[in-house]
């Protein structure tokens, strides 16, 4: 079983001369990822976003969940009695914003419950680095993790049930296969409580990812799988973002998930995911939309807002410089899938191409949800008055 915790000395330096010597052994590193393919423009979908001032009180983010969820959907969907599941990133202990707010599941707990919700159920399973999660042992909690963060307190004290997926034990999860999709060799392994629920609401964060380079809505589909899936998904990192956007395409979720709602007064804009530089803009954003990659244009055009203010010695430094991100980025990926698989799968891990990330067009797992199911127009409602025109035309903008 592998050691929780951070990598020792001993594993980074043979993760290191794997990383070295990888490049020279033919076939141990995948060719590039294939080009995506021409997308489609589709209707346009509707993006309530909400302004929230620094340094109000939190009751003003309250507000614009309310005022955006509601801006987002008239609930037609939710029948009194109805089980709600909302899926934070709790990735790990570390609070907000490298977390999902708990003012706002606070808040839309309380709006569910207000439109009839019986049950809501507040879940997820954190990062590997916190929690290994094995057939015949477990070790760290996502719901002590949950505890530090404060996702578990405000979602109890607002009459929500915490759940962390991997307590119900490695048989409590079942297989689901992605809807066309080349990437993924198994099916993904998801938690039974899905089948349990009647409707998801999808509760993400904005923030840079090591890996991935954001680290949004579609990202936080890995909080759902098992550490088999976990571990298909680091190893086979050729096609690294076309698995993150694909495991989104499982009828398990799309046919429950109702609602996309981030809070976004904090932006975590380097590094990640736990930790990096947090923005906290003039005016912050709260945003939802019943479309999950209308939800991330926003999110990652937001993201790319608050990169662009910040000054350059708050920037990412060597993993935006190309000659050595891409060697930082695998030798991060070959220490998670170490931890994930042993030193074998560690050294059977593909490569994962660098990424920029200065335009909306620089996310390969956004490029890869335009390929499959078209690029949305969007619908920008400026929910109750409180987003400055000038921020919503830059928004519309980095969109557009």
């Amino acid at each position: 079983m592998a050691k929780l915790g951070p990598i020792n000395r001993r594993e980074f330096g043979q993760l290191a001369a794997v990383g070295a010597g990888a490049a020279l052994v033919p076939g141990l590193a995948r060719a590039e990822a294939p080009s995506l393919p021409y997308y489609e423009r589709r209707a346009d979908e509707g993006v309530a976003i909400a302004g929230v001032s620094r340094g109000t009180a939190a009751e003003e983010t309250v507000r614009a969940v309310r005022a955006t969820a509601q801006a987002a959907t008239d609930f037609s969907w939710l029948s009194r009695g109805d089980t709600v599941l909302i899926k934070p990133a709790s990735n790990s202990g570390n609070v907000y914003p490298a977390t999902t707010d708990p003012v706002a599941v606070r808040a839309m707990i309380g709006l569910l419950k207000e439109r009839g919700a019986g049950r809501v159920i507040v879940a997820d399973m954190a990062g590997v680095q916190f929690v290994r999660f094995y057939r015949d042992g477990l070790e760290g909690s996502t719901r002590e993790l949950m505890r530090r963060n404060g996702l578990a307190q405000a979602s109890e004290q607002a009459g929500a049930e915490v759940h962390a997926f991997e307590e119900a034990g490695w048989d409590g999860f079942f297989e689901a296969t992605p809807e066309s999709s080349d990437a993924w060799k198994a099916p993904v392994m998801l938690p039974v409580i899905l089948n349990e629920v009647d409707h998801i609401v999808l509760m993400p964060r904005t923030a840079r990812h090591l890996l991935a380079g954001s680290t949004l809505g579609l990202k936080s589909a890995v909080g759902w799988w098992r550490h088999d899936s976990r571990l298909e998904y680091h190893r086979d990192a050729g096609t690294f973002s076309e698995k993150t956007a694909d495991a989104n395409r499982v009828r398990a979720i799309t046919d429950k998930q109702r609602l996309v709602l981030s809070s976004a007064t904090k932006v975590l804009t380097t590094f990640g995911p736990d930790s990096g530089h947090i923005a906290e803009p003039e005016t912050g954003i709260v945003f939802a939309s019943t479309d999950l990659v209308a939800h991330d244009m926003i999110s990652l055009a937001w993201l790319l807002e608050n990169r662009a203010a910040m000054v350059p010695s708050e920037r990412d430094g060597l993993l935006d410089d190309p000659n050595t991100s891409e060697t930082i980025v695998n030798l991060a990926n070959r220490m998670i899938t170490n931890w994930l698989g042993g030193f074998g799968e560690a050294l059977r891990a593909e490569r994962l191409r660098r990424f920029d990330l200065s335009r909306l067009e620089d996310d390969r797992v956004l490029m890869r949800a335009f390929a499959t199911t078209g690029r949305p127009g969007l619908d920008l409602i400026a929910s109750d008055g409180s987003l400055p025109d000038a921020l919503r035309s830059r928004l519309a903008a980095r969109t557009g």
